[in-house]
């Protein structure tokens, strides 16, 4: 049996935390009418969709599947700026300054999306001056998310910025599996972790390995697991 599309309402629940998207700010009817349009995507694991400095013609909303949106700096050094599942949406800022992608999206898992022409979106700003509200609610939103991604970088110790990183995978893909254990149900490797933490991977394996020695995380068929989450929380402060 298909597994059903996310409705409507479920857009602002269902996207990670610390990152408010276009349509949750948007009345359902102007939704509906620009999803009237979309046209679907489908993409294997590792597949890219598109890559920083490509052309903004519109944005994604998934359906199903897990996406890795990364920046690469000039060194070649990559950084996972998040990882987005079922009722997110991608690539929406492209709709607003019809700019190239400020960063580069790829399937972790085999994903479904629903494309959403800029087009689509001009009309809909034409005849409705109320979209305007969801664009602020937006950028406001962005704004928030690089100011702390600002201060993680500038004023936390390595070892913080991997408890973080851990800390926002618990809470956007964590599982309670019994006495205050939490299960990362997504499988990444010590790189991803280093990705996401802006480390060296040298610097991220020291860490996490040191966690897994003290028994404050462990590796469960491939998945990391947060036995002590009040250790890594205090980490991350």
């Amino acid at each position: 049996m298909p597994t059903a599309s996310p409705r409507l309402d479920d857009f602002a629940n269902a996207a990670p935390a610390g990152r408010p998207h276009f349509f949750a700010a948007l009345p359902s009817d102007m939704t509906s009418r620009l999803l009237d349009r979309a046209m679907p995507v489908k993409l294997d694991p590792g597949q890219v969709l598109f890559l920083a400095g490509d052309p903004g013609d519109g944005c994604y909303l998934i359906d199903d599947g897990l996406l890795k949106v990364e920046l690469a700096s000039e060194n070649g050094i990559q950084r996972i700026l998040a990882l987005l599942r079922p009722g997110s949406v991608v690539g929406e800022l492209s709709l607003i300054d019809g700019h190239p992608r400020s960063a580069s999206v790829s399937a972790l898992k085999a994903a479904r999306l629903r494309f959403i022409p800029r087009i689509a979106f001009d009309d809909l700003v034409a005849r409705d001056a109320a979209i305007c509200r969801a664009i602020a609610v937006l950028l406001a939103g962005r704004l928030r998310d690089t100011n702390l991604a600002l201060a993680t970088a500038n004023f936390m110790a390595v070892k913080g910025r991997v408890a973080v990183a851990l800390v926002a995978l618990a809470e956007g893909f964590g599982q309670d599996v019994g006495s205050g254990r939490i299960l990362i149900k997504v499988k990444l490797g010590q790189a991803d972790i280093a990705a996401m933490a802006g480390v060296s991977r040298e610097t991220a394996s020291r860490m996490l390995n040191d966690w897994l020695r003290r028994g404050d995380i462990s590796r469960l068929a491939g998945y990391y697991c947060l036995e002590r989450p009040q250790v890594i929380t205090r980490a991350a402060r």
